[in-house]
């Protein structure tokens, strides 16, 4: 059976981000009971989650995001952890993301773009961040969490000067597998 292909939009990590967080994850795989530790190639700024998309509608989708190419490139800053979810059932570890108006910006576009093929538009507020582990499975201790949250964790800052679309493969490592590239306009505002 053939099934529909997932993607979603986001903007990748350069290659020293997708170290540091991967020393990161090294330091609290041993220590914080998590299903899934994303690979090092898959660390990455999410601005839409698609779901499903036909061959169809993902080139439609590809023509309305080639409109990002009129964006400017910016900076943001990465670092720190941070967790969705409570305390004691943390279901997402995530790496701390400043939240730019660039970003909103590109994220805004990023959203009309998929409204234009019929995507929904995301509810909640945009909260940018990079998923270092996930799937919580129980076991530790909520002060390791603590500690991990009061650890020194450098920001340091990159350009933004891309936006991609990604295809999800289900069961491979990476799972992730460029199928678009947005180049944003030189550094400016």
């Amino acid at each position: 059976m053939n099934s529909v292909p997932h993607y979603f939009v986001a903007i990748p990590l350069p290659d020293e981000r997708k170290n540091y967080f991967k020393e990161i994850q090294k330091v609290w795989k041993k220590r914080l009971p998590y299903k899934q530790w994303p690979h090092r190639e898959d660390l990455h700024i999410t601005l839409k989650f698609l779901g499903a998309v036909t061959d169809s509608r993902r080139k439609q989708l590809e023509e309305e995001l080639s409109m990002l190419e009129n964006q400017r490139a910016f900076n943001i800053s990465t670092g720190g952890l941070g967790y969705f979810g409570k305390p004691d059932r943390p279901r997402v570890l995530w790496g701390g993301v400043e939240k730019t108006d660039q970003l909103q910006h590109v994220y805004d576009a990023v959203e009309a773009c998929a409204e234009k093929v019929g995507f929904q538009r995301e509810k909640r507020p945009y909260k940018p961040h990079i998923t270092i582990a996930k799937n919580w499975i129980g076991g530790a201790d909520t002060s390791v969490l603590k500690e991990a949250m009061e650890s020194d964790h450098r920001q340091e800052e990159f350009t933004v000067d891309e936006v991609v679309l990604f295809r999800i493969h289900p069961g491979h490592s990476p799972k992730y597998e460029v199928a678009a590239r947005y180049q944003l306009k030189g550094k400016g505002i």
